[in-house]
């Protein structure tokens, strides 16, 4: 039985053993949950560029970006069949509420609600990315309103419930002290909880890094890098990833008007061109020959931000990108998207299965524990028997004891014993350090290898306890690779 339907059944018996109670409910409403897509949260300081990405990841310009009152409130966006909004408010029952979307982002119409009122919108779009994850716009944390940057406190780590988040993307500009707080209050060490194993942290923003410069990006990938190797910063989150949100948003919804405005930049002599492209101020107001009036340029602008502007004039006049679709596939590889997509599904989206079991798992045993009732034992007990024995919650568990700190050992074993467990991605190429294109006979002979070295780790006796135990999962985690059992999130294996 796989480890979801493990966890099905478990919530079945739970809905059994409090009928006719306040949980009966909510715990039907976890087992559902266990079929819907998977929950991803963007949280992050205000202004840090969140319903950019968000905008970015769906393709297309759904959360607003401005300062206005609906980003003041925690905002779901999901795939449905239809395009509709639904507002909760604190008091009452749920309500549609009015909207309008031309060009831009979609308008609200609260009626008589203000942001204070509403606890919660959610938006059903018809939208293929949406049907992987549905994800989950927050307001910012940090905010001078005490009470807007506790909405995502009070979603992300509630006092009393499950979060209902299964992942986070948290974005920073830098590593901020309310970084780390909200991020040790979201991270728990126990498999069960929520840690570094589901949540990215994003360097948003990060085209700004170097003024905008050509060279930007490759600034904020090593900075980047430095933060994903830094002790304290992986113990909050799986990996570092430096994100040009607007570039990304304008690349996935770029038009022709707009791909024709920026060729005209191209065709510019390289000294005038450079001269233009100084400072946003030089854009808007220099050069009229350009035959672009002013409210046309500002809104080149705040589409494409300065290094937007430059890498697009660079990409344009060198012959790189000759039409628009080839554009928005150059800026969005270059925004850095494209490896937040695939860090996304390697990370996140490839291990749906064992992340929703442990968020079912997580509320169900808090449940238990607070409100035990006849039959809750029974109930506990064999949540607790789950977590044991499901291998994937093994993996979950000595990654984290690494990015702790408490399973040490070389560089190299370290290194190597991370990426076995999946903490780079749960493919086989990536758990055995090979490339996408490997061979079945180089997986087949590379996990060998791995496997006699994680055996004899496992059996030296001058290993450490805690590296020993670690092994013993790793020997495991080679084995499934070996028998052709590759899908971790949903095999039912026994740890050694």
């Amino acid at each position: 039985m796989s480890l979801v339907d493990r966890t099905r059944v478990v919530l079945g018996q739970a809905v059994d053993v409090y009928r006719d109670t306040p949980y009966e409910q909510r715990l039907a409403a976890m087992r559902d949950r266990l079929d819907e897509p998977l929950r991803v949260a963007i949280a992050g300081r205000i202004k840090a560029g969140k319903s950019t990405l968000l905008n970015a990841l769906v393709g297309e310009r759904l959360a607003p970006t401005d300062a206005g009152e609906c980003t003041r409130i925690v905002t779901w966006y999901q795939d449905g069949h239809t395009y509709q909004v639904v507002a909760q408010p604190y008091q009452g029952p749920p309500r549609q509420v009015r909207f309008s979307r031309e060009d831009a982002a979609i308008e609200l119409d609260l009626g008589d609600l203000g942001a204070d009122d509403v606890a919660q919108l959610e938006v059903s779009w018809p939208s293929q990315a949406l049907r992987a994850m549905t994800l989950i716009d927050t307001p910012g944390i940090g905010s001078l309103s005490e009470q807007i940057s506790q909405r995502s406190w009070s979603l992300l780590v509630p006092d009393d419930e499950e979060t209902p988040a299964d992942a986070v993307i948290y974005l920073m500009r830098h590593l901020h002290s309310n970084d780390v707080e909200f991020l040790r209050a979201f991270h728990d060490v126990e498999v069960s909880r929520p840690n570094p194993v589901n949540a990215i942290g994003i360097l948003s923003r990060a085209d700004e890094i170097a003024v905008g410069r050509l060279d930007a990006m490759a600034s904020a990938g090593r900075i980047a890098a430095r933060l994903s190797t830094d002790p304290s910063v992986r113990k909050l989150v799986q990996s570092v990833v430096p994100v040009a949100g607007l570039l990304a948003e304008t690349a996935a919804t770029l038009t022709e008007v707009e791909f024709a405005r920026l060729r005209r930049i191209s065709e510019l002599p390289p000294a005038e061109a450079d001269q233009l492209l100084l400072s946003a101020d030089r854009f808007v107001q220099t050069m009229p020959e350009l035959g672009m009036t002013s409210i046309e340029r500002e809104s080149l602008l705040d589409r494409f931000g300065m290094f937007g502007l430059r890498l697009s004039a660079a990409l344009l006049r060198h012959g790189t990108c000759t039409i628009s679709t080839e554009l928005a596939r150059e800026l969005t590889e270059r925004s850095g998207l494209a490896q937040l997509r695939e860090i996304l599904g390697s990370l996140f989206l490839e291990r749906r299965d064992v992340l929703k079991s442990r968020s079912a798992l997580l509320a169900l045993a808090e449940v238990t524990r607070v409100h035990a009732r006849p039959g809750s034992e029974i109930i506990a007990a064999g949540v607790e028997e789950i977590i044991a024995s499901a291998h994937p919650f093994n993996e979950l568990r000595v990654l984290s004891g690494l990015r702790a700190g408490w399973v040490t050992g070389k560089p190299g074993v370290v290194a190597e014993l991370e990426q076995l467990l999946g903490g780079s991605g749960a493919a086989p190429h990536q758990r055995l350090r090979l490339p996408s294109e490997a061979s079945g006979a180089e997986l087949e002979a590379a996990a060998d290898g791995a496997l006699a070295r994680w055996q004899r780790r496992a059996e030296n006796p001058l290993t450490s306890a805690a590296m020993a135990v670690a092994a013993r999962v790793a020997v495991r985690s080679c084995e499934g690779l070996i028998a052709g059992r590759h899908s971790y999130g949903t095999a039912d294996t026994k740890a050694p």
